[in-house]
Formats: structure tokens, sequence, C-alpha cells
């Protein structure tokens, strides 16, 4: 099979964006602004933008789960394709074989195609045996080395990835919704950028403001943040986190999940205000809008308060915390800078954290006081983000008329 030449786009950082960035990137895909490749932070803003989100689960045999949105979640990767006007041309088949020549086909053309592939089961995510966990994410194949039998893959890191080809069929085939499901490309259409841009901000727009399109407002937006700052401060809800995460290890999986969601899930840290700000300056210089640039800043004014949130989730002055915070640091930092090459020291990395979460069981280090008066803190830096995002959000929705 083929290798395609001189491939070098791994400047993606998220799944979705990342992967169509990269793609774009190679074919030569340029934007009409400024003749170079089209950004993530561009994609990211066109799929619908900043968000705020909050939820939390609880699965039997896991630890209960914090997950904050940081960016719009409904069908971002269709709803980018289809307002840049990308022609997409999706091949999608039950069988192995006929994938792997689908795949095949792909890159003897000379395009690197975008497959769905299950994070859990490529190893050097470094997620180990978890049978009943899955995630399908999109990924770019640029190459299949026939010496060796392994796909060559980018995947969010600055560096190349080699999968055994029988572990990226079978990674393909996990899910049956997006199963062998493979993707390529045209080129944007240029006369459908600044449209796509201003429904890209509408939606951001609303997302903060009004009810979401599935599930309750309390989970999206501006109301989140003050959902968010109750539960922490009513210990009688339903979903408290009294209840949902107590002193002990489900408070810890909770900090982690917030910390981890808020500063290295999607790829960008501090709830990605940086990159939309970015996608607003940008978004500035295409519409002739000049106000947009203050509303970038008004985004871009609000990363101390994130990145006090995140200390607030994982203090210094709580030595576990502060390790646990440190190792999802060093984890990221490892993936993104050296992939594959540094499993072990990320899988070390994951072992650490393991033992700090079992030592949450008979040791927590915060008395009964000290909880509530971290949760206390955490709420009010947490309505603090409310009144500066509201702020942010006011300005975006004056700069848009």
């Amino acid at each position: 099979m083929t290798i395609l030449p001189d491939y070098d786009e791994f400047s993606g950082r998220h799944w979705e964006t990342a992967a169509i960035r990269n793609h774009l990137a190679y074919r030569g895909y340029k934007a009409p602004h400024t003749g170079e490749p089209y950004t993530e932070a561009l994609m990211m803003g066109v799929s619908g933008g900043a968000v705020m989100g909050y939820f939390s689960f609880a699965y039997e045999g896991h630890d209960p789960m914090c997950r904050i949105l940081t960016r719009n979640t409904f069908d971002p990767l269709e709803t980018m394709l289809s307002r840049l006007g990308c022609v997409q041309e999706n091949v999608r088949t039950a069988g192995p074989d006929r994938a792997d020549a689908n795949l095949a086909d792909a890159l003897a053309s000379g395009v690197p195609p975008v497959v769905w592939a299950d994070a859990y089961s490529l190893d050097y995510n470094g997620h180990g045996e978890t049978p009943d966990m899955w995630m399908m994410t999109p990924i770019l194949v640029y190459g299949i080395d026939e010496k060796t039998g392994e796909a060559l893959v980018a995947d969010r890191a600055a560096v190349p990835f080699r999968v055994p080809a029988a572990d990226l069929r079978a990674a393909r085939g996990r899910v049956k919704k997006e199963k062998h499901r493979l993707l390529t490309l045209g080129p944007p259409n240029p006369d459908k950028l600044v449209p796509a841009i201003q429904a890209g901000i509408w939606d951001c727009i609303r997302l903060y403001t009004e009810a979401p399109p599935h599930g309750t407002k309390n989970n999206f937006g501006l109301q989140a943040f003050r959902y968010w700052a109750e539960l922490l401060t009513r210990p009688k809800a339903r979903l408290s986190w009294a209840r949902v995460f107590p002193p002990g290890v489900e408070m810890f999986a909770g900090l982690r999940g917030a910390y981890h969601s808020i500063h290295l899930f999607d790829g960008f840290r501090h709830a990605e205000r940086g990159l939309y700000a970015d996608f607003l300056e940008e978004a500035a210089r295409i519409l002739g809008n000049a106000a947009l640039r203050d509303t970038a800043a008004a985004f871009r004014g609000t990363i101390p308060a994130w990145k006090a949130l995140g200390l607030a989730l994982l203090p210094d002055e709580v030595a576990p915390f502060k390790e646990a915070r440190e190792l999802l640091e060093r984890r990221d930092q490892l993936f993104v800078e050296r992939g594959a090459a540094a499993l072990d020291e990320i899988l070390a990395c994951d072992a650490r954290l393991g033992e700090i979460r079992n030592s949450m069981e008979e040791d927590f280090p915060l008395a009964e006081g000290e909880v509530e008066s971290m949760r206390a803190g955490l709420a009010e830096k947490i309505l603090a983000l409310h009144d500066l995002e509201e702020d942010a959000v006011r300005v975006l929705i004056e700069a848009m008329g």
C-alpha cells in the first residue's frame, strides 16, 4: 500500500477539528483571506464555538465523573463541513476486508482519509484494558507501511503514530454507528465563509443564552455556571456534590474530572477561550467587523479566572491534589510532544494517579470543614466566571448587531 509523500500535518489538537484541519492542509486547500491553511480556531468557531456545559455521570463499576463542556458538541463536525461547503465523500461498509480496501484506495489516490476508530482500542492512547468503554473518534491515516504492517496515523499529537493494521481494523469496527466509516473532502467554498462564520457565532450566543437543542437548560450556557455552583453548595440537591462526589475517592474523581475537562480534554488549555478568541479575531478580519476584536479580548480576559478555577480544583495546598494536577499536565505534554515514544512514561503517570486515587479511600486529605470550605470556594470562582462570560457574551451580541 501507499505512504503519502511529504506528509507533515500534525498541528491539530482536537479530534474533529484536528482531523479536518490536517486533511485540508495536506490537500493544499487554502483560506481565501490568508492564503494559508484553514486554522483550527476558524473550524472551531464555525462548528458552534465556545460553550459552557456541566454534567455528572455515575456508572456501575466506575468512579463518578464530572464533565465540563468547553465547545459546542451538537453535531459539530457535520455542521462545520456543511457550513464551509466541503463536498463529502463518506464510504461505509460492514465488512473489515472491504474497509481495508477502501482505505487502500483512498491512499492510492493521494488522499489521507479521515477514519473513525475507538480510542480505547488504540494502545498509543494509554487507556489499557477497558472492555466496557469505547469512544469513536476521527483520526487521519496517511499511509500503510507494508514492511511493518502498520498504519501511519495523525491524531492530536505533534508526531505520527504507527498502529498495527490489525489493531486499526478492530478499532474501526468497534461501534456500529461509525463502523468502518471513511471520509474524504473537497475544498471549502470561499463564498460560504462569511455566512459560515456568522452562523457559528450565533450558535455560540444561543447556547449561552437559550435552551439547548437537546438536554436541559441547567446544563448549558450561563445557567450551567449557576447550576454547578448550586450543586456545590446545596447538599440536599438531587445531584449535589455532597451526594455524587462525597469526600473520598468520589470527590477526588470529580475534582480530577473537572480539571481535565477544562484544561486538557479538548486539546487546549483554559476552556479553549484563547482558541475562541483567536477565531473571533480572524472573524473580525473576514467580516470586516472591528467590534469582534473587543469580543475576542473579552473572551481572552476570562482565561485568568479559568486558571484560578483549575488551581482551586486541584490546589497546591493539598499535596496529593497538586501531584495529581502535575501528573495530568505531564501526561498531556508527553502525548502531544512525543506520542507513543513516551507511552511508558504516560503509563507511569497513570499508575501514580491510580495510587493517589486509591489512597483517598482511607486517607482523604480534607477534614469535613475543609471540604465545605473548598466547595464554597469553588462555587465563588464559578460564579465569578459566570459574570465574566456573561459580559463577554453581551459584547459578542452587541458586535453582531
